[in-house]
């Protein structure tokens, strides 16, 4: 950003974090909305709830700086912070309620970062922001070295020194950080995991303007359908491939692995039992602060669905509108019909060359092929007299598809959908593997069932020879649809 007189003054008039800290009543602002949603990580506050919590802070206030102090009753206040003029709240109204809420605006929030930053910090730690800079410069040289050698020689290296970890631990010589290490990384820790937070909410805000860009392209769109649908997929596209887009699409599939949520709750107990992390008091919410990241990817996520939500809901009118037009056209075809039933026009009032088109293509031409002339060859059939059992015609497996597909309806009654692999621990393969073909072959007729090749699933039971089969097949789900309700 080019940091000229012009540029500045501009921001000054019409940048929401700006106008913040330069309010009359700035110090309202900030106390209250870090001590509603900062402070207790609280992304949504309903409106009476936050006007209550508002004319709690009022009467506080006012105790102090006498009664004449902020004489605005807090809806008002509400109001005008939430005002497109000032912008510093977010009101809105949840798809599943008909209360109004409450959220932080980005900017807000990095204008109350930046005052919290004002403080004067007891400790300033400088190691852990060097090694992280180590590390990052690393990561980037190993990943954009095209060479294989080079890594590998890399690589050796990194192993020479595990190696010498290793060999320094099992002589006994075991070196633990002191006190001010701890206390470096700790503090870059929190204040990276909040700074994660954040920055969901800018991410959040870049979604929830494709969302209303999205509603004010269909609300004054008059052109093709395909060409609206063409424009906002590529809008969406153009988030979604952006940077911002992969790093949170890397980073909400790191976050949702069950494994790294276990490692980072264990991990993170480890660290607040520590006797200088306790010396530092720290906030106790950071034992939680990947669920709160969990809550805060699923708002984000959420305003993405708006967004899909908002376009089916489109075809769908689209789509009536269209046959409604339909029907009007036919319904005046059989007023014009009805009105000259009494008196036809004469001769041919209406001509046709055709009902379709005849295309034949060159390539659809057959080519020339030559009789096949068939060799028939005497043979004398001599009828057989030897004696064969017949019993091996009547030693046929039938599996009944009905009573497979019964099961799966009983199932089905108490739950909304259910896997193969439960419908047969609730109901054994008793003719093995052609049983099983047939669970198969009705979920491929089930259109509401899915079939999952990308996770495979093992399939157990035992044959007539009493030996333990397992097969490997990819994943069932059976959904109560149309097939099985």
């Amino acid at each position: 950003m080019v940091m000229d007189y012009a540029t500045l003054d501009s921001l000054r008039r019409t940048h929401p974090a700006w106008r913040l800290l330069s309010a009359e009543h700035a110090p309202l602002v900030v106390s209250f909305l870090h001590h509603s949603f900062i402070r207790p990580n609280v992304r949504t506050l309903t409106e009476p709830e936050l006007t209550s919590l508002l004319e709690d802070h009022l009467f506080h206030l006012r105790e102090k700086l006498g009664q004449t102090a902020f004489p605005r009753t807090a809806r008002d206040y509400l109001e005008t912070w939430s005002n497109d003029a000032h912008g510093w709240l977010r009101r809105y109204y949840p798809p599943d309620g008909d209360e109004a809420s409450f959220d932080l605006t980005p900017t807000t929030e990095r204008a109350i970062d930046w005052l919290v930053s004002l403080r004067q910090r007891e400790f300033v730690g400088t190691e852990s922001k060097l090694m992280t800079v180590f590390e990052l410069l690393r990561q980037i040289t190993d990943g954009t070295e095209p060479n294989a050698d080079v890594r590998i020689t890399e690589l050796e290296k990194r192993r020479a020194q595990l190696d010498e970890d290793i060999a320094r631990l099992r002589g006994g010589r075991v070196d633990v950080m002191d006190d001010t290490q701890i206390k470096d990384r700790f503090l870059q820790l929190a204040t990276t995991a909040r700074g994660l937070l954040s920055d969901f909410r800018e991410v959040e805000q870049n979604f929830r303007t494709l969302d209303r860009d999205v509603r004010e392209h269909i609300a004054t769109w008059e052109g093709a359908k395909g060409d609206l649908l063409e424009e906002v997929f590529g809008e969406r596209d153009a988030i979604n491939d952006s940077d911002q887009g992969k790093s949170f699409r890397a980073f909400w599939d790191l976050l949702m692995s069950a494994t790294r949520q276990e490692q980072l709750t264990a991990m993170l107990e480890r660290v607040f039992s520590l006797d200088a992390v306790r010396a530092l008091e720290p906030d106790r919410r950071l034992l939680r602060i990947h669920y709160d990241w969990l809550q805060a990817g699923e708002v984000t996520q959420r305003t993405v669905a708006r967004v899909s939500q908002q376009l089916r809901r489109y075809l769908d009118d689209q789509t009536w509108l269209e046959n409604r037009r339909i029907i009007r056209l036919l319904r005046d075809v059989e007023h014009h019909a009805l009105a000259i039933r009494s008196s036809p026009p004469e001769g041919a009032f209406m001509e046709l060359d055709d009902s379709a088109p005849e295309l034949v293509l060159p390539m659809e031409r057959p080519l020339f092929s030559p009789a096949h002339r068939s060799k028939i060859t005497e043979q004398v059939v001599v009828e057989g007299d030897e004696h064969v059992t017949a019993d091996a015609l009547f030693d046929q497996v039938y599996v009944d598809r009905a009573a497979l597909l019964s099961r799966i309806r009983r199932l089905l009654q108490t739950r909304s959908q259910v896997t193969l692999v439960d419908v047969i621990h609730a109901n054994p393969l008793e003719l093995g593997l052609a049983e099983l073909v047939s669970y198969l072959a009705l979920a491929a007729d089930d259109r509401s069932a899915v079939i999952d090749d990308r996770e495979p699933t093992f399939v157990e039971w035992v044959d007539a020879t009493n030996t333990m089969r397992r097969a490997k097949m990819p994943r069932v789900i059976f959904t109560r649809g149309a097939s099985t309700s």
